[in-house]
């Protein structure tokens, strides 16, 4: 969008976890890292480099966290940058942060944002990092029973030929999602009007059938289709997104976050692990409405990244095992284990 851009090829770049006790390998610099790390700082710094060089940037760099510190004082002292900042006509303040100081911001579920949904439910489109699969099947005359109908090409968001699709994209992810999905329906009723299709327009709450019946106007017809492919994907993605049962359960987790900042405060992290406990079930004893274990480890992650110190003792100990026991046992139940779970196994 006009305010974020993305690199996907360095999506795999993460600050290395300091040793218990002591500082990170990045503190000591660039010489420090492993070999592969190194390569990929140099990587980005040549990268960002050539961006600024686009946009005739001369920049004042700021680092906040280890592995930050490292890539800015590359960057600054980089031979091409130092050349492109004496002839760079604008300037700019660049900001690095390490992605492992906001772990609570990444795992959260606290945005009420259209976009940031769809890129978590959505399946990743093969080969890419920042997009996702849409299923194309509502627009065709095939009864797919199937998920994942491997027949039909996915579409997917990026579509940067279709202005109405582009403006979408914008208030996906700019405003609140009751906004964004009734700017899908304003979308979807101004094409079908352009197109002539006999389209009854409906005030009120905005719903994932309302707008999958307003989708099949286009089904039959090839030049309607052909015209707002790129509009009709994002409504899709956001009608498949909607009725997702991991948007469903986004509002749990939502609450329990809220309920885990509260009981921090007032009890210890033993006590709020124990709370947990029960609700690691094994596959075969799970709802759909219960957690799986990679939802475990995202709460996990957002309760030691919340925490801060946490004192350690006996009772932290215990209880820690105790999840440790009932989250390995799930893991090792899992019939068919996710690629995150395999990754870990």
């Amino acid at each position: 969008s006009a305010e974020l851009c993305l690199l996907p090829a360095l999506a795999g770049l993460f600050p290395p976890l300091p040793a218990p006790g002591g500082p990170g390998p990045a503190e000591a610099g660039l010489g420090a890292l492993p070999a592969e790390l190194r390569a990929t700082v140099r990587a980005l710094v040549g990268d960002l480099d050539a961006l600024f060089g686009a946009l005739g940037l001369r920049e004042e760099n700021f680092a906040v966290g280890p592995l930050s510190r490292v890539i800015a004082a590359e960057l600054a002292s980089y031979t091409p940058a130092r050349n492109r900042r004496k002839t760079a006509s604008n300037k700019a303040s660049v900001v690095f942060v390490d992605r492992t100081l906001d772990l609570a911001g990444a795992v959260g579920h606290h945005g009420d944002n259209l976009a940031e949904k769809i890129l978590s439910v959505l399946p990743k489109l093969p080969g890419h990092k920042t997009d996702v699969m849409v299923n194309m099947v509502e627009l065709t005359a095939l009864q797919a029973p199937d998920e994942t109908c491997s027949i039909i090409a996915p579409g997917c968001l990026a579509q940067p030929n279709d202005p109405a699709a582009k403006a979408l994209w914008e208030s996906f992810m700019n405003l609140k999602q009751k906004e964004a999905v009734m700017e899908a329906r304003r979308h979807l009723v101004e094409a079908a009007s352009r197109e002539n299709l006999p389209i009854k327009m409906s005030m009120g709450k905005v719903t994932p059938e309302q707008l999958s019946s307003y989708i099949q106007l286009f089904r039959n017809n090839l030049k309607a289709l052909e015209n707002h492919c790129g509009l009709l994907q994002l409504v899709l993605a956001t009608v498949q997104t909607l009725k997702h049962l991991q948007t469903s359960k986004w509002d749990n987790f939502l609450a329990f976050e809220r309920l885990l900042l509260q009981t921090i405060g007032e009890s210890e992290m033993p006590s709020v692990l124990n709370q947990l406990l029960p609700m690691i079930k094994s596959h075969d004893k799970r709802t759909k409405d219960d957690y799986t274990c990679e939802d475990f480890l995202v709460l996990l992650v957002y309760m030691y990244s919340v925490v801060g110190e946490i004192k350690s003792g006996k009772e932290l100990d215990a209880a820690e095992e105790k999840v440790k026991k009932a989250l390995v046992k799930a893991i090792c139940d899992e019939p068919e284990p996710s690629p995150v779970l395999q990754k870990i196994t």
